[in-house]
This record gives structure tokens, sequence and C-alpha cells, in this order.
């Protein structure tokens, strides 16, 4: 092992400090945007433990369409409704595929805030500026190819203040708020949005950025 100075010190790295920062926006929906909290985890987990036999034998309850409504929703604890923030982070990393940049540095740059989380399964939220929901109810396909009637919450006018932490060093404030209204104007966010896996969606969740609110 050498004991040089001079090489000792052309081997130093030095890593610069994270240079994150905050910027606040308010979005208000231009689409409705449509809720589907995963709410079967319970009797998913009932069946599998059942096993094979279990299924064959068991009957099936009558189909409760206003409590699936009800559970299909995000509630922090304040009894609000809120907006998975994951959502509004996944949105704006698909959406780096329009502009060139990087997915994998934009999931180590870009980071939402949450306001509160899910008093059901402790999703983080960014509250909900809506009125109540109205009951969608509408015929889908599982996975499985059966047919399906799902009942979801749906609000027709909607809004949110949505605080974004981003890497001063990859982004400016002007590129995370441009990357947002992208995500806002092609992407999506919930059921139905155009950026959706299982389809090509509805038009759902799709969202203007109306100003700069103070962080």
């Amino acid at each position: 092992m050498s004991t040089n100075p001079e090489v000792a010190q052309a081997q130093t790295i030095t890593i610069k400090a994270p240079n994150l920062r905050l910027v606040a926006v308010r979005i208000t929906g231009k689409t409705p945007y449509m809720q589907h909290r995963f709410s079967k985890k319970g009797e998913y987990m009932a069946k599998q433990q059942e096993g094979s036999t279990g299924r064959g034998k068991k009957q099936h309850a009558a189909r409760n369409y206003p409590q699936d409504f009800a559970d299909a929703q995000h509630v922090g604890s304040n009894g609000r409704c809120g907006i998975p923030a994951p959502a509004f982070r996944a949105a704006m990393i698909s959406a780096c595929r329009l502009v060139g940049f990087q997915m994998t540095k934009a999931k180590l740059s870009v980071f939402v805030e949450n306001d509160d989380y899910c008093v059901k399964d402790g999703t983080p939220l960014v509250h909900l500026i809506a009125p109540d929901p109205e009951m969608s109810t509408m015929v889908v396909r599982n996975a499985t190819g059966v047919i399906d009637i799902r009942a979801r919450p749906l609000w027709r006018k909607w809004g949110a203040d949505v605080r974004l932490t981003y890497d001063a060093d990859q982004f400016t404030a002007t590129d995370v708020i441009n990357l947002l209204m992208r995500a806002g104007a092609q992407v999506g966010i919930g059921e139905g949005r155009p950026d959706s896996k299982q389809s090509a969606g509805m038009g759902y969740g799709m969202f203007f950025v109306e100003q700069e609110q103070a962080a």
C-alpha cells in the first residue's frame, strides 16, 4: 500500500450534499377524477389460507355496492378524502419519457410531500379539494377476463395543493412545474387515466397547474 501523500490526494472523492428545494402549486381538475383503493386484501388472504378445498365450498355473499364505494375511497385521519401522493410522482416520472429525461434519475430527484395518511392502509395522501364524491358503477373486466361491476368514487370537480421536493442540481423549479403540467395534460392520475397500464383509459384524471403557492 502506497504512503505517498500525492497518491492519497488523487484518490479523494468529494460528494456534494443534496441540494433539495420545495415548490408548491395549486392544481385544478380538467376531467373527472376516479379513485379505486384496493380494499380486498383481507378477502384474498382468507382465500389463500383456506386453500383449494375452502374455495370450492365457500358461498358468496350478496354484493354491497355502497360498501364497495366507501371502501374504494382513501380517507385521511381528519375524515377528508385524499389523492395518493405516489400517483403524482408516478405521473411525473412517466412524463419524463416525453422530454428525454432519464426516468431512473427522476425517481431520485422528485418527491411529493404528503398531507396525511390513509387510515385504512397507510397510503400517503395529498388533501383533495372537492365536494363529496358520487358513486360511479361501471362494467369492467378483471385480469382473468371475467366481467365485473365496480362501484367507485367519482369527483367531477376537484383540485389539490401539491408540494414537490426536488433536487435542484437536476431540475429548476420551472422544470418541476412544467413536468407536473405535462403529467396533468398527458398522463393523468387515478382510474381511467390516459397512461393506464391496462388500457388507453377514459381521459379521466387530467388537471391544470393553476398557480404557484407559498411553500
